[in-house]
């Protein structure tokens, strides 16, 4: 059975977050509100969690999983980042986007695209979410709360509670989010290609 904790959407509270981050420390995985929708979320190099996280959602390894990043400082040693790219994820930082990049050697291989070598990194702008990051000190890996065979995503945290505490370990509830997922842009090319259309602007890329 999964444990609820509500936490503050704007100021989270500190003795909760830690206790999140111990969850995840111990290679649980949990279920939380960003500026987009809800997603699950585990430790970075934890690969029976990364697994679970791939079963629930019902995605196999060619599906790109998502790192969550404090700041540009993260994302530019997890993927390989050049003046250009960086220029474009400034103007973007933090928001509702996710970046497809190159990824570096600090990426586990399992985490990236296995022909591509690719990686799907944000900066979410959601209190929530920052506090995580900062207590844990490294990204978390994840992906949208989006349930086999559904195409929206789950945003309030009392249904997500309903369908998933038996799979998960914590569910947070920051309060209900937004029905749109992120804007998924690939930097990898000369241009920015546009993946998926969401909650992020993507005229900001001229797309």
């Amino acid at each position: 059975m999964s444990q609820f904790f509500q936490i503050h959407p704007d100021n989270p509270q500190l003795r909760l977050i830690k206790q999140a981050v111990q969850i995840i420390q111990s290679g649980g995985i949990v279920a939380l509100p960003t500026d987009c929708c809800y997603a699950l979320v585990c430790q970075l190099d934890n690969k029976d969690a990364v697994e679970r996280v791939r079963r629930i959602r019902g995605v196999d390894d060619k599906h790109h999983l998502t790192m969550m990043c404090r700041d540009l400082s993260d994302i530019s040693l997890y993927a390989k980042v050049d003046n250009r790219q960086f220029r474009l994820l400034k103007s973007a930082t933090p928001g509702a986007f996710t970046f497809i990049l190159e990824a570096t050697k600090e990426v586990p291989r399992r985490l990236s695209h296995p022909a591509r070598k690719t990686i799907g990194l944000r900066v979410p702008e959601h209190s929530i979410v920052q506090a995580l990051l900062e207590e844990l000190g490294q990204p978390l890996i994840g992906t949208t709360l989006i349930m086999p065979g559904e195409g929206e995503a789950l945003t309030d945290p009392e249904e997500v509670r309903d369908r998933l505490e038996k799979q998960i370990d914590l569910v947070i509830d920051g309060g209900a989010c937004s029905l749109e997922p992120t804007t998924v842009v690939d930097l990898t090319d000369d241009e920015p290609q546009l993946i998926r259309q969401g909650r992020g602007d993507a005229g900001l890329f001229g797309l």
